[in-house]
């Protein structure tokens, strides 16, 4: 029988083990052990203590956590409400343990935090190259809506290592 997972919240205090969990869900070596690695299309890291922080104090925003029983971090979703639109970003499951459902609790509490602050429409944005990921959030209701975004120049986010463009995802609460 599968254990339930635990919602929590991130705070500042939790901003340099997040920092490395994510930075380790997305890149490098640790990251290639899961379907959702970025490691092949992007050098260094995904994001920097300071820039978690940042996402953390923006208004009517929640780092979501899922853990284990135990308290073992197993994944994290940035969601923020502006207005009727909650806009996601950054989710992350620890790569040895996708497809056990964290990345659905998540997306599902994450929906669950807009329909709280009076969202209509949840947005996201992709990798254009990200084929599989764009599949996930479609069987999730997400759709293309046709919008791209050019993909951010900071290195703090990471060194592109191909010409990348953000898709623009979107799917009524």
């Amino acid at each position: 029988m599968k254990k339930p997972f635990v919602l929590t919240t991130a705070t500042a205090a939790d901003a340099p083990s997040l920092t490395q969990f994510v930075n380790a869900a997305y890149r490098g070596d640790t990251a290639r052990q899961g379907w959702t690695t970025e490691a092949d299309l992007l050098d260094g890291q995904r994001i920097d203590e300071a820039g978690l922080r940042d996402m953390l104090a923006l208004p009517h925003a929640a780092i979501l956590l899922c853990q284990s029983e135990t308290g073992e971090l197993l994944g994290s979703f940035h969601a923020q409400a502006k207005g009727e639109l909650l806009y996601l970003s950054m989710l992350a499951v620890n790569p040895a343990g996708q497809t056990q459902g964290v990345g659905k609790f998540l997306l599902s509490a994450a929906e669950d935090y807009g329909h709280q602050h009076g969202c209509t429409t949840s947005k996201m944005t992709v990798i254009s190259v990200r084929a599989e990921l764009i599949a996930y959030y479609e069987r999730r209701g997400y759709h293309l809506t046709g919008a791209t975004e050019p993909f951010p120049t900071d290195p703090r986010y990471g060194i592109p290592k191909q010409p990348l463009v953000l898709l623009v995802l979107e799917k009524s609460l």
